[in-house]
């Protein structure tokens, strides 16, 4: 099944389930799984089926609504207190995307603090994913438009590299990095994107470039280890990329191979910025050393669909991110504006949980 960007809607609420797009079988298969329960949501984050931080963010408040949907007790303190272990449960899933912990902690905040009778608080709880669903589609479009604003300008059109997937797959809609390009793509700034395919799981290969070719954005398709080449070449001309968690410093945790490319970046003065919500920043860590990186199944190393490509007897190491320190960006886009790492202090005080 085939569709247009216009109908790539990652994450959807219809009636009294969640919708998800399969993010585990694009490009060569576009499916739907409906998620009926906290259990469900679990697995679909745990498995990948739904990936990207903010995307992870919006379905874990939905995960939570759900999971309160099926408590069965009329006693308030009971009642949040059989919520925290379903929250514990969603927590769990993956360790490194800040913006899970963000939502939960704020569905758990508007529990704590609403007034009324139990059925009340779900129904509160489902209005509160809804709003953060709602709300991050167009904190998207804003850090498109800031983006567009802090890429070079350049007489030619733009060429910029991404790494992973940061677009409407990974988000509520429309993208963070990719909504970046979006944006200079409608504004008639930009000339192609370079995509890093992304080992192992590569998500630049089957999702960004799909989304790409969905609206008809040029798009070339690179090995990971291309990058440095391509720069020499003189084909970049800035990088843009997601994060799942940036420190008070401004470091910035994204899918492995994201320290490289800045390294690589810095070397070529190439200019490199990180996109993302506020939400992505985590102030209670003071840099990326705090940052905790999931490491996933090594099958994910060794194996390519269903072919082994190593032989047997070989040790493996799957880190799923690393951290980027906050002197190799240039920028980090947020829904505010773009800023320096060292400054993105001055956004604290925004940051609603």
């Amino acid at each position: 099944m085939t569709a247009s960007i216009t109908e790539v809607n990652p994450i959807i609420w219809k009636e009294d389930r969640v919708l998800l797009i399969d993010q585990t079988r694009l490009p060569a298969e576009y499916t739907v799984v409906e998620i009926c329960d906290y259990q469900s949501m679990a697995n679909a984050i745990k498995t990948m089926i739904v990936r990207g931080a903010p995307a992870i963010g919006v379905s874990a408040a939905y995960g939570l609504y759900l999971g309160a949907r099926e408590l069965q007790t009329n006693d308030r303190t009971e009642f949040l207190n059989q919520l925290e272990n379903i929250a514990e449960i969603l927590r769990s899933t993956r360790p490194t995307a800040v913006n899970l912990f963000w939502a939960i902690t704020r569905m758990m905040n508007t529990a704590r603090s609403t007034i009324g009778p139990v059925e009340h608080l779900k129904n509160v709880l489902l209005e509160t994913a809804k709003i953060i669903h709602a709300e991050d589609l167009q904190t998207c479009k804003d850090i498109g438009e800031h983006g567009l604003k802090a890429l070079p300008q350049i007489p030619d059109k733009l060429r910029i590299l991404t790494h992973c997937n940061a677009g409407a797959l990974a988000t509520a809609g429309y993208g963070t990095a990719v909504g970046v390009i979006r944006s200079a793509w409608s504004a008639g700034r930009l000339a192609r994107v370079y995509a890093d395919e992304t080992r192992p799981r590569l998500q630049g290969a089957k999702l960004t470039a799909w989304e790409c070719v969905q609206e008809g954005i040029p798009v070339t398709l690179i090995s990971d280890n291309m990058a440095a080449h391509c720069m020499k070449q003189g084909l970049i001309d800035a990088v843009v990329v997601g994060a799942d968690r940036i420190t008070a410093n401004g470091d910035a945790a994204n899918k492995i191979g994201t320290y490289s490319l800045a390294i690589v970046a810095k070397a070529h003065k190439i200019p490199f910025f990180v996109a993302a919500p506020l939400s992505t920043i985590d102030f209670s860590l003071s840099d990326g050393s705090q940052i905790p990186i999931e490491e996933r199944d090594p099958v994910e190393v060794y194996q390519v669909g269903d072919t082994r490509i190593t032989p047997v007897g070989v040790e493996f190491y799957n880190p799923a991110f690393d951290v980027t320190p906050a002197e190799l960006i240039t920028g980090i886009i947020t829904e505010f504006g773009t800023v320096a790492p060292g400054e993105i202090k001055q956004y604290q005080q925004k940051q609603a949980v």
